[in-house]
């Protein structure tokens, strides 16, 4: 497949009033600016205080030549966009990022060779960056910040950025309230990088760096590196939550994925290998799913009318959910042909569409795709190879069955 980027149906994970702060919290939380020099924000970074998520840095969005213009107008002391900061609370003075996470790694890296830095711990962690493109400091570009002469490097350590501190915060609605009304802009953000601050453990660390390093994950979303907006994360969040706990799921999807992050990061140390073994499942998974369709295979465009190849997040949930099942997967490969016909039937169907169109706040919906999908699959195990399917989709996933 050429190389770009893949249009994702449902772009948010969820609407905005899943999470809507209410006026009381507005009152209660305190915010307030300050003017912090560069260098005083690295040493921030740098001791912990400033909490830019130890694997952020593979997800780095910004080009070479973009971070070194930021650190370009600093130097020439033109003004640039604030950051925004929320105190974690449950840790006083250490601060999680809520807006401004790019310009922040773009100083990190500038200075990733600087003494000052290498004082504070001698194993900083960052790529360091050279300047490129500059278009009014030329005689900078190529250096990094051990090498540029003064007076650049007491402009660039002396220059400061407008910062709001938010404190006293009344819940993590409020954050993201504001996470997304700071991102309203043509290309939003996925809360899934403000999750990853909000409910850190040991089953988040894993699931971002096991999609990162994921050759089917990147290839599903047609990615030759890791995602830069985390979508390889949430969908694999996505799936757990659904193979783990759909009998749980109330129709807020937020809420839903949030308490999976949080039970399996509290089960990690007793149910790591199990976890691990089921990513490899989804793996397998999204392989059998190319096998099957060999383009696009997450798409809508599997129907007499269909032609659109956009991913869709509820095709992905009931592939990744039941291709996940080595003995469903023997079944589909057996008939290969005759699951494409009927897949493609259903995706024709008034009901199943309504299910996938959007993404469904009602329970229902989501019984009714499951449900719809495993009596596609029974239908093809005239032998019962996988035994009685519907007995199977109540015990593993504890969702009603509709006939």
């Amino acid at each position: 497949m050429e190389e770009k980027d893949i249009f994702i149906d449902d772009e948010m994970e969820e609407d905005e009033e899943d999470h809507k702060a209410k006026e009381k919290d507005f009152s209660s939380a305190v915010v307030w600016g300050t003017d912090w020099t560069t260098e005083t924000i690295a040493r921030q970074i740098i001791r912990g205080n400033i909490d830019l998520n130890p694997v952020f840095q593979r997800r780095d969005a910004w080009s070479a030549k973009e971070k070194s213009k930021l650190i370009e107008s600093l130097m020439l002391n033109m003004p640039v966009p604030q950051i925004v900061l929320a105190e974690d609370p449950k840790n006083r003075n250490h601060f999680i990022v809520i807006d401004g996470k790019q310009r922040l790694l773009s100083i990190m890296q500038f200075y990733s060779d600087s003494e000052f830095l290498k004082q504070e711990n001698d194993n900083i962690g960052y790529d360091i960056l050279s300047l490129t493109g500059l278009e009014i400091l030329k005689n900078l570009n190529k250096k990094t910040y051990s090498n540029i002469p003064e007076p650049y490097r007491s402009n660039i350590e002396n220059a400061t950025i407008r910062t709001i501190i938010i404190k006293n915060c009344p819940g993590e609605d409020f954050l993201y309230t504001v996470f997304l009304r700071l991102n309203t802009g043509s290309k939003k953000l996925s809360p899934q990088e403000l999750r990853q601050a909000l409910k850190p453990g040991e089953f988040l660390l894993y699931l971002e760096k096991a999609s990162a390093d994921s050759k089917q994950v990147r290839k599903m979303l047609n990615n030759k590196e890791p995602d830069k907006r985390m979508r390889d994360v949430e969908l694999a969040l996505r799936y757990f939550a659904f193979k783990y706990y759909i009998s749980d799921y109330k129709g807020n999807l937020k809420a839903f994925m949030d308490d999976t992050c949080e039970k399996l990061n509290d089960e990690w140390e007793d149910n790591s290998e199990s976890i691990i073994q089921d990513f490899k499942n989804l793996e397998d998974a999204i392989d059998f799913s190319f096998k099957i369709f060999k383009d696009y295979p997450f798409s809508r465009r599997y129907s007499n009318q269909g032609t659109s190849r956009s991913f869709n997040r509820c095709i992905f949930e009931l592939f990744s959910f039941y291709f996940s099942c080595e003995e469903i997967r023997k079944v589909v490969e057996e008939k290969k042909d005759l699951f494409v016909k009927k897949f493609i039937e259903l995706n024709d169907d008034s009901a199943f569409n309504e299910a996938i169109v959007g993404y469904p706040k009602m329970t229902e919906k989501v019984v009714t795709r499951f449900n719809a999908f495993a009596n596609l699959l029974e239908e093809l195990d005239d032998e019962k190879k996988i035994g009685d399917l519907q007995k199977y989709v109540v015990k593993n996933a504890g969702i009603e069955v509709i006939k």
